[in-house]
């Protein structure tokens, strides 16, 4: 058996196709494949404008150009809108007094091409809560052609000097204005770095006492952590972190018993419990120190003629 299977086999060797030989062959293959391709009719089309749409987007982008074509597509749907009846041809508004009327609508983005049909009333809200005057806002749409707006103002709690400027602030500490007007001078003056957020309940304590209150010239927040008073007369109160309002009642005690505050002082430091520490002026420790020599001096003079006698 063995014999057989080997004079079965060819004498001649297998000679292995060599790559130059089969390339020809699977040119051929896929050439009539692709040759036989059936193409959708379009597909070119479509194609090109895929890669147009591509280019124009991409210049776009890199182009910054973005806000302008979307503005410009708003103005087309606009102008589409207001042909069959959407146009804006009423603004009502309510809440408006440090924001004007035209600020208003300026904020809003309304403009006499505005159309009902496309406003986003979120969006426009959003862009009202911009300004720092406005707290609050509501955009009401009413067909086809009323748009009504209510706004909720924040109200000028005090100015804050800061950095050495002073702004106008509102009581959550939202800055109002960078430049005060001249009607808002009367306002309490908080000064410290912090002294905007924590001002509305400070302020509130020492309203509590009217007397102080009304002396007091410029509250100033130290170290974020408590306040000192500037009276108007000069003195400065130094208060204590921890229960603020017992010192207040303090201070009022002696200035009621002792008149301490019409007294020519320069401090009065109530930021420990159990005492009270006063600075006196300059001019008061030259004239207490001049007194105690002349106390002194008489003190000796009557212990030397008790000697004499």
């Amino acid at each position: 058996m063995e014999g057989r299977v080997r004079l079965a086999q060819s004498l001649k060797p297998k000679r292995r196709s060599s790559y130059r030989q089969r390339w020809p062959r699977l040119v051929r293959r896929w050439g009539g494949l692709l040759v036989n391709l059936k193409i959708p009719r379009g597909t070119g089309s479509s194609a090109a404008a895929i890669l147009l749409l591509a280019s124009v987007s991409y210049g776009a982008v890199k182009g910054g150009h973005i806000p302008q074509i979307i503005e410009n597509l708003q103005d087309l749907c606009d102008a589409a809108a207001n042909k069959v009846g959407f146009r804006i041809s009423e603004v009502a508004l309510d809440g408006e007094h440090e924001v004007g009327r035209n600020e208003i609508l300026i904020l809003a983005g309304i403009t006499d091409r505005s159309s009902l049909l496309f406003l986003d009333a979120a969006r426009t809200r959003t862009r009202l809560l911009a300004n720092p005057w406005i707290a609050d806002a509501t955009v009401l749409k009413l067909y086809p052609d009323r748009l009504r707006i209510e706004i909720k103002e924040r109200q000028p709690f005090a100015l804050w000097q800061r950095n050495g400027r002073v702004v106008l602030i509102a009581a959550d500490g939202t800055v109002l204005e960078t430049a005060v007007p001249s009607r808002f001078n009367a306002l309490p003056l908080v000064v410290g770095r912090g002294a905007e957020q924590s001002a509305q309940n400070f302020l509130a304590l020492v309203a509590r006492y009217p007397a102080i209150a009304q002396a007091n010239e410029a509250s100033v927040l130290v170290a974020e952590r408590r306040w000192n008073l500037h009276l108007k007369s000069g003195v400065e109160i130094l208060l204590p972190e921890i229960e603020p309002e017992q010192a207040l009642r303090i201070l009022i005690d002696l200035d009621r018993g002792d008149k301490l505050l019409s007294r020519d002082i320069m401090a009065v430091d109530l930021r420990l419990p159990d005492r009270v520490t006063v600075r006196q002026s300059d001019s008061a420790a030259v004239a207490r120190e001049q007194a105690l020599k002349e106390a002194e001096k008489t003190k000796k003079g009557k212990a030397g003629k008790g000697g004499e006698a």
